[in-house]
């Protein structure tokens, strides 16, 4: 589906393409409504729209490029956060407040930060859960690599093997050469959530067996 606007600042009609996108504000997908172009820059106009939700209907702007009237980006005003089971909130709640730290960098596009954000927060969950498991080493585990805690000190196979993939990216996001180029942010947040399912299913399957021990 494509549409005409009228620049206001320039003698010319834009075409461009419509696409679904996501409200800034309710984060619902859809067609916004539509009622002008502006050019913002060389090579980009920015339009006036509108949420066509009708429990919201908030004004926003989204930007295409004026050559090919390919969608770019959207001007966010509000951010989306991820939301974790109260187990990994109660385990590492540093690693919950820097992981939607990096989530919030990088819904601004602020993807050369959003990737190093990440790899911290992933140490905190690793080590947060480790320490809950062996208090009395806590000062050993705080002073370890994260890949020697993860190599070392990790029993269970799943969070093994899902932590030491989800380090290897996070760590191409503080090098300068990256080892994995066909990776990037977005497979580093799928494997740490990946490694929060499986410590949050490890502690909660030792906590069901402790609870209803055999033979009782």
């Amino acid at each position: 589906m494509s549409k005409v606007l009228q620049v206001f600042n320039k003698d010319e009609r834009l075409k461009i393409d419509q696409i679904p996108i996501e409200c800034p504000y309710c984060h619902n997908y859809q067609l916004p409504s539509m009622y002008g172009a502006y050019l913002y820059a060389y090579g980009e106009y920015f339009i006036s729209c509108s949420c066509t939700n009708t429990k919201c209907k908030t004004a926003f702007m989204i930007f295409y490029n004026s050559h090919e009237a390919e969608f770019r980006r959207i001007k966010q005003t509000t951010l989306k956060a991820k939301s974790f089971n109260n187990i990994i909130l109660e385990l590492s709640p540093t690693f919950c407040e820097i992981y939607n730290q990096s989530y919030s960098a990088e819904q601004l596009g602020l993807d050369q930060i959003s990737g190093v954000g990440y790899r911290k927060a992933l140490e905190f969950l690793i080590k947060d859960y480790l320490i809950s498991l062996n208090p009395e080493n806590e000062e050993t585990i705080k002073k370890k690599s994260l890949g020697n805690c993860i190599d070392q000190d990790i029993k269970y196979e799943n969070i093994k093997n899902v932590a030491k993939r989800a380090t290897w990216i996070g760590n191409d996001e503080t090098h300068y050469i990256r080892k994995w180029e066909d990776k990037d942010v977005s497979h580093l947040k799928s494997l740490i959530e990946l490694s929060a399912h499986w410590i949050e299913s490890e502690i909660q399957t030792k906590r069901i067996l402790e609870e209803m021990p055999e033979g009782k």
